[in-house]
């Protein structure tokens, strides 16, 4: 899968724009939907709080998801809800979190003296646009919207009420007894009624109208085709609603969604709901960061462009553009990799140390580790759960899960841990737990399902690819520890022993060939069933670690076949592509380094800069393919440890 997310690093003084309102407050705003008012709240262990774009302010208000359950809905309220306490508890609480060299992360390729900037001060200061398989970075410079006969009239957008799209929603979603909703025609015209009839069908999928005489006045009558059936049936390209789709068109439409703030399934949530649909008929080819702003591919199943577009008339923090409707979904992997756009602000490298590091980046490159947030940012790393699946030492897995630890955690999953402890009822724990899709909260659910005595199918009630998380973290952290042992032991340099890749097929190189190899040739395994090791000092630690871990190297298969690992191969050094840098000089933290996708369509102009101001910034651009880490790239620029734990310890150094 994808990687690019990147957490909050301010590598000199903490800055973050996090909405971090209580459940109640979120609450009370899904009530008034209508809002669109900006709510950008401080953190308390922040010194400086970004003023938010007014073009684009965070609205926690039609960001509460729908669920066909409270519950699930219940839980996103409360999952976005935790509280931040002062610097010096929180400080505290992350003295337990993960360093870099807790996972492997020890190494750097390049020789330049360190220094410090803060990345993220604003979300702003980073752009992720994604690269298409084709190699077309997407932007979004487009708002206009292909348009054909079939299409329904704007009116389709108005003519219903308030108060008519909410009783239609209720009825759509089965959430009262009602069989029908009734429609009062008020200016009774053909043409009036036919643009009701398709607001109804295009609004609402999954209802039927038909038109009714009732005491002398016109009624659309809206209802489900078929119950329960309609609403839940998934719709395909082969299997269309009959009305709902002209043969000419392409069944997908293809657009392009520049978002603020937002990870990629936070997004699609939103549009579901808002054009009230389920969000499994939406596509993409990788996820993208919340903490960012961020341009990517997306394609939906038989939505019109003119529907999409007039979401950003009603949506904040996100912009449709760029439609095109085409024969065939988006899958994920199916892209080149990312462009990123950092701006490092406050820095204090020397303009000789500046172009040094940025020379070697472009030239060398930087290690491939596995970024800190693959592994957790609690005491107990997802590491450890991973090998105790492949110990098959459930009890352990449950135990992890599911123990009290130390360190930063919402309250109730504290309270939670802590009946855990006490009782080891899993009823009694799951009580003290409001958000029941967490981890922790369908662990415990399977454990009611399916007692103490079989941990394993309790396991399996957690989605597949949460628990697939697990054991690939525990690959990751073997890879990093790996591949910094092989650049201690043999530098950057192709050796006898090491692997590289033909085709798809890894082999060794061989003394006589060594030379026509270098180190951005070397590839390193992780550890599976499929894969071979190097022949030199390296294979036989992969061994020693495996041993260590009571785990068979030769034997990675596993009695339950999702854990078993096949393995598979990685680059040790990355060179990004299409590096650029720039060093500006500013006076306002508050204001952009540079313009967006959005700055440019709505004719922003270029932010004035001071030649000789208060501050310094480092602009970087640079292309990295799928899989890789974006901070590790910075990391290598700024020689510094990006871990969260690191991080709030010099923040809070700095703060005093």
């Amino acid at each position: 899968m994808e990687t690019v997310e990147m957490n909050s690093v301010s590598l000199k003084r903490p800055h973050s724009e996090d909405d971090v309102a209580n459940a109640d407050e979120i609450k009370r705003q899904k009530t008034s939907e209508k809002s669109k008012t900006g709510n950008d709240s401080g953190q308390s262990i922040e010194t400086v709080t970004e003023q938010p774009d007014k073009s684009l302010l965070e609205d926690t208000k039609n960001e509460i998801i729908p669920n066909e359950e409270s519950e699930e809905q219940e839980d996103e309220e409360l999952e976005d809800s935790d509280e931040d306490g002062d610097p010096e508890s929180f400080a505290d609480m992350m003295k337990h979190g993960l360093t870099e060299s807790d996972v492997g992360i020890t190494k750097f390729v390049s020789c330049h003296k360190g220094f410090s900037g803060i990345l993220k001060e604003r979300y702003s200061d980073f752009v992720v646009h994604e690269i298409g398989k084709d190699g077309r970075v997407s932007h979004l410079d487009d708002f206009s919207v292909p348009v054909d006969d079939e299409d329904p009239s704007e009116e389709t957008f108005t003519v219903l009420s308030d108060e008519d799209k909410q009783r239609l929603e209720e009825l759509q979603l089965l959430k009262n007894k009602e069989t029908s909703v009734a429609i009062e025609v008020i200016e009774d015209t053909k043409e009036k009624r036919t643009v009701i009839h398709q607001a109804v069908k295009s609004l609402f999928p999954g209802l039927e109208t038909k038109t009714e005489d009732r005491d002398g006045k016109k009624y659309i009558i809206a209802y489900h085709a078929a119950g329960k059936k309609a609403l839940a049936k998934v719709r395909t390209a082969t299997d269309p609603r009959k009305h709902s789709w002209p043969k000419s068109r392409g069944s997908y439409c293809h657009f392009v969604l520049y978002k603020e703030n937002k990870d990629t399934m936070d997004a699609i949530n939103v549009l579901s709901k808002f054009l009230r649909v389920k969000p499994n008929i939406f596509s993409y080819m990788g996820t993208k960061d919340k903490r960012a702003i961020t341009v990517q591919e997306i394609a939906v199943l038989r939505i019109t462009a003119q529907r999409l577009a007039h979401l950003n008339k009603c949506l904040m923090n996100f912009k449709l553009g760029n439609f095109s409707y085409k024969n065939h979904p988006l899958k994920l992997g199916e892209l080149q990799g990312n462009h990123f756009t950092v701006v490092l602000r406050n820095i204090t490298g020397t303009d000789d140390q500046i172009e040094q590091a940025m020379h070697s980046l472009r030239e060398i490159g930087f290690i491939n580790y596995y970024g800190m947030q693959r592994f957790g940012t609690t005491a107990v790393p997802t590491y450890q759960i991973g090998r105790a699946i492949l110990q098959n030492n459930w009890n352990e897995v449950m135990d992890l899960i599911l123990k009290p630890r130390p360190g930063a955690e919402k309250g109730y999953l504290v309270k939670c841990r802590e009946e855990w402890a006490k009782t080891k009822d899993p009823a009694a724990a799951l009580r003290k737990l409001p958000v029941k899709r967490c981890v922790e909260g369908q662990l415990l659910r399977g454990l009611l399902k399916y007692g103490m005595k079989n941990v394993i199918s309790a396991f399996g009630i957690i989605p597949r690819n949460n628990r697939l998380m697990y054991i690939h973290s525990y690959q990751s952290y073997v890879w990093n520890n790996m591949v910094s042992k092989r650049i201690e032991e043999y530098g950057l340099r192709a050796v006898a022993g090491d692997l590289t890749l033909k085709g798809a097929t890894a082999v060794h190189i061989e003394e006589g060939d060594v030379d026509n190899y270098t180190i951005h040739d070397v590839v390193m395994p992780l550890p599976g069933f499929d894969v071979i090791y190097p022949k030199h000092k390296i294979g036989e630690a992969y061994k020693e670690m495996l041993v260590a871990d009571n785990l068979d190297i030769n034997n990675m298969r596993h009695k339950i076949r999702d854990y078993s690992l096949s393995g598979a191969y990685r680059k040790i050094i990355i060179r990004p592509q299409n590096v650029n840098w720039e060093v500006v000089a500013y006076d306002d933290p508050r204001i952009p380094l540079f313009t967006t996708d959005l700055d440019k369509l709505e004719g922003k102009p270029l932010p004035v800069l001071p030649t000789d101001g208060k501050f310094r910034a480092l602009k970087m651009e640079f292309s990295l393919p799928p899989s890789t880490y974006a901070t590790m790239a910075i990391r290598e620029v700024l020689k510094m440890d990006t871990s969260i734990k690191n991080q709030t310890q010099l923040n809070t150094t700095w703060l005093r």
